[in-house]
């Protein structure tokens, strides 16, 4: 975990979204000391008064989490940046035309490529605000395991005699938090939608079932620097999205192992209460300072569990294989169609292995990199089963989560494709019965290794004696499935 999640840290004064702050006042005050005298009782009216626009705002949500609120401060911090434009309009035709084009051509290329059939009933254009409002719900069912633990935590730390001295307080602490929780997710949502170039690219099903949703206002500002022309970058986006779709739509359990690996790993977090004490003893009530810099500190930031441990390894090895197989298949179904698509292959591969500002955002909100460290070795493992299996085997092997590789056949991808056969029944003679057991055994063998040994074999982080798999300077696979990272 790079950055603790949201309820651990400060926000960012400069990026809160507001827009009654005076920009001259924003910058060039860092050393100065905290304001005396009337200065200081007129920011604290401010404060005051901020307070309760926020209190008035809140609206009727209930929760660890006031979503009514990260949905406002989102859209505000969205209206002044063109969250509302859907980009790639022109005279000839129009954002929403544009996306529907190269959608149906990204599906036809798709069906020779995969035996999945479409999973998309309609492909749709969203706007950074559309991505907002649309992805809501999901969030609350990822953040909300964060912010029961964070808010639960500060309950719990205060002894007998405060709870019941404070009684209804509490319930007023309560819907503090969710408010300062929901003011974070905004700022977060706000920089993920004006990144994000579809609905699927942080790896999880975000948005509606059976939907394909292109961001086009972002595809464009991908597109500039590339040297590419904007039509040809649009069909190669669609066609990723759209090959996530497939896999999400027509794999049954993927969206929500997905889902619940996330939820698992989010609701194991655990703060040291012990620390509040000797936080309290480092803050200085009249000194703003000596408060910013006591959370910083990193005592209240959670500690990582064997048993998230575990749920990470599953969750990046999970991730790996649906960004691989999209990598492969997409590489397929577009093939010499699209002249520039071996470069936007490499440049979205990197953009996902060094953690974009979507991940990073993530990171803040759950609490964990959503990255795919190990998706150059997932890709050249599909790539080697679809090379001598076929298509067919490659993508029956998402019958079932039991038939799937796993991190140790990542390691060694042409043992998982010579225990697939050699006949053309493919998967069809490969014994889920006996993976079972096999998955069982190494888990058990794990179990007994110990939970630091266990973490530093699967946690994904894919190193060896010649580095990370994914990275900044990784040059692009051969293509032919090799089996060495």
């Amino acid at each position: 975990m790079s950055n603790p999640p949201f309820g651990f840290g400060l926000p960012d004064p400069d990026d809160s979204g507001g827009n009654d702050r005076d920009p001259d006042k924003s910058s060039g005050s860092g050393g100065q000391q905290p304001p005396g005298g009337p200065e200081a009782f007129n920011q604290l009216g401010q404060m005051l008064s901020q307070l309760g626009q926020m209190l008035s705002q809140a609206g009727s949500s209930t929760g660890p989490v006031n979503y009514d609120l990260a949905k406002q401060i989102a859209e505000q911090r969205l209206a002044g940046t063109g969250g509302s434009s859907l980009g790639f309009s022109s005279s000839e035709k129009s954002g929403e035309t544009a996306v529907s084009e190269a959608a149906h051509l990204a599906e036809l290329w798709l069906d020779a490529a995969t035996i999945l059939p479409a999973g998309a009933n309609n492909t749709v254009a969203w706007t950074a605000r559309d991505w907002v409002s649309k992805t809501l719900p999901t969030w609350q069912r990822l953040c909300d395991p964060v912010a029961k633990q964070v808010s639960g935590a500060w309950v719990q730390a205060l002894p007998d005699e405060a709870k019941q001295a404070a009684g209804p307080l509490l319930s007023m602490v309560g819907q503090m938090g969710g408010m300062a929780f929901g003011s974070q997710l905004g700022n977060a949502l706000a920089e993920l939608a004006s990144e994000v170039l579809t609905s699927s690219e942080v790896g999880l099903p975000l948005g509606p079932d059976n939907t394909s949703a292109l961001l086009p206002a972002n595809i464009e500002k991908f597109t500039e620097g590339l040297e590419r022309p904007s039509s040809e970058v649009l069909v190669f986006i669609a066609a990723r999205e759209a090959a996530h779709q497939r896999l999400f739509a027509h794999v049954p359990w993927l969206r929500q192992r997905l889902l619940a690996t996330v939820e698992e790993f989010a609701s194991g977090i655990s703060v040291d209460t012990s620390a509040l004490e000797q936080l309290a003893g480092q803050v200085d009530p009249t000194n703003p300072a000596s408060i910013e810099e006591a959370m910083s500190s990193g005592l209240l930031e959670p500690k990582t569990t064997p048993e998230q441990q575990a749920a990470l390894s599953r969750l990046e090895t999970l991730l790996a294989l649906v960004e691989g197989w999209v990598d492969v298949v997409v590489a397929e179904a577009v093939g010499d169609r699209l002249p520039g698509a071996d470069a936007l292959r490499e440049t979205l591969r990197r953009r996902r292995a060094t953690g974009g500002p979507a991940e990073q955002t993530f990171a803040t909100l759950v609490g964990l990199e959503l990255r795919p460290r190990r998706m150059r070795a997932a890709s050249a493992l599909w790539k080697l089963v679809g090379d001598r299996h076929g298509a067919k085997v490659r993508d029956g092997i998402w019958s079932h989560p039991d038939l799937l590789p796993t991190a140790e056949d990542l390691d060694d991808p042409m043992e998982f494709a010579d225990r697939l056969g050699d006949g053309p029944e493919g998967v069809e003679s490969f014994d889920p019965m006996a993976e079972l057991e096999r998955t069982e055994r190494a888990e058990r063998q794990s179990g007994e290794s110990g939970p630091q040994e266990s973490g530093d074999k699967d946690s994904g982080n894919d190193r060896d004696e010649n580095g990370p798999d994914d990275g900044p300077d990784d040059g692009p696979d051969d293509g032919k499935g090799g089996t060495k990272a």
